[in-house]
């Protein structure tokens, strides 16, 4: 039988060694209560070399202990996992022109500002719409064709193509073009072209009712939902959207988003090309100053990857605590999954461990 390229070879045995201060630098994270719960995996030159669980699903000890199955809200992670991907399917397939006006393919997006008729594609992958970063749409639109109406219409705040801003709405509004291109729902199509084919069996939108409980909680929320968030999208917007939405809803295990990088490292075997997958995960030209790539970033400075991804290397991270960072030209990527949000969003320790994590994992990696 012929292995496949994205095939990953466990070779995590000695991980506890190797990355002993890597690992020590999450239990502190633990113990300062940055956050309960993560799962890592990381890879270098096609083998899994670590795989690694920490803490509990809350900061109670009778919480369950987390484990390397345990599947996380990957918040916007869902950005470059699903979203993006399915962007470069469709663009391989010569459905998706990258420079085609969003009115094009949503025509109610043409409402008042002539401005909107030059926001193109690209610029809802590339933050650079001149849409604003993030709207409470929740509070005032109930369900999910209220919610599109508020995005569509929403006032641009820059001239498009100017300037970087990193825009939620601009990535709701993405996922609807994709879906009207595409003929089929986001979770449908990212099921049957993205996570079958690379054996992500752990991963997909709205998980069912009975592995929830199974699931890290990510809030308390008593402001909206009035209950305690599990097993369901952490993301409001996305909630109102019924769970399956462009910019979060994707749950994962840290196995399954390592197999997912390592095809991006295989050049996108066997989902996608190497072409596409240079295009999109390149670092735009455009507005001067972005680390912005096509749905993707990439290293700046400070960036929550460190210091030790070379400068072709890609990512993205999600305000649960998740993140995946990956580099091609070391052959190496490394998925940090956390519950940062944990009890009540406040906590914003993450920022200070993630760096530091990444830094002693690529230094195990290189030395």
């Amino acid at each position: 039988m012929t292995i496949p390229p994205t095939a990953l070879s466990h070779a995590y045995d000695g991980q506890d060694e190797v990355f002993s201060e890597s690992f020590s630098i999450l239990k502190s994270g633990i113990e300062k209560q940055a956050f309960p719960a993560a799962s890592v995996a990381i890879t270098s030159k096609g083998r899994l070399v670590g795989l690694k669980s920490f803490g509990r699903f809350t900061y109670e000890a009778s919480s369950p202990e987390a484990t390397t199955a345990t599947i996380f809200d990957l918040a916007s992670v869902t950005k470059v996992v699903a979203t993006t991907t399915m962007s470069m399917i469709l663009y391989e397939r010569g459905l998706l022109d990258l420079d085609l006006p969003v009115i094009s393919v949503i025509p109610e997006f043409a409402s008042g500002d002539p401005r909107r008729r030059l926001v193109t594609l690209r610029m809802l992958l590339a933050h650079s719409s001149g849409l604003p970063a993030h709207e409470k749409f929740y509070l005032s639109a109930h369900d999910k064709e209220a919610l599109l109406a508020a995005a569509f219409s929403t006032a641009l705040s820059a001239e498009p193509g100017t300037q970087v801003v990193y825009s939620d709405i601009g990535f709701i509004i993405l996922g609807v073009a994709l879906e009207r291109i595409a003929g089929e729902t986001l979770d449908r199509f990212c099921q049957h072209e993205i996570f079958g084919p690379l054996g992500m069996t752990h991963t997909g939108f709205n998980p069912p009712s009975a592995i929830r409980n199974s699931i890290p909680p990510t809030v308390d929320d008593r402001i909206f939902r009035h209950r305690v968030i599990q097993g369901e999208v952490n993301d409001e917007n996305a909630y109102v959207m019924g769970g399956v939405a462009a910019q979060a809803g994707l749950f994962s295990t840290a196995g399954d988003v390592a197999m997912f990088a390592q095809c991006m490292l295989c050049g996108g075997i066997p989902i996608l090309r190497s072409e596409a997958v240079a295009l999109f995960t390149r670092r735009e030209l455009s507005p001067d100053g972005t680390s912005r790539a096509l749905g993707w970033d990439t290293p700046s400075q400070p960036s929550q990857s460190g210091t030790y991804f070379s400068a072709h290397s890609f990512g993205h991270w999600g305000y649960t605590g998740t993140s995946l960072w990956i580099d091609p030209v070391r052959q190496i990527s490394v998925t940090l999954l956390t519950n940062r949000t944990w009890p009540d969003n406040s906590h914003q320790g993450i920022k200070d461990v993630r760096p530091k994590f990444h830094d002693t994992v690529m230094k195990a990696l290189l030395a």
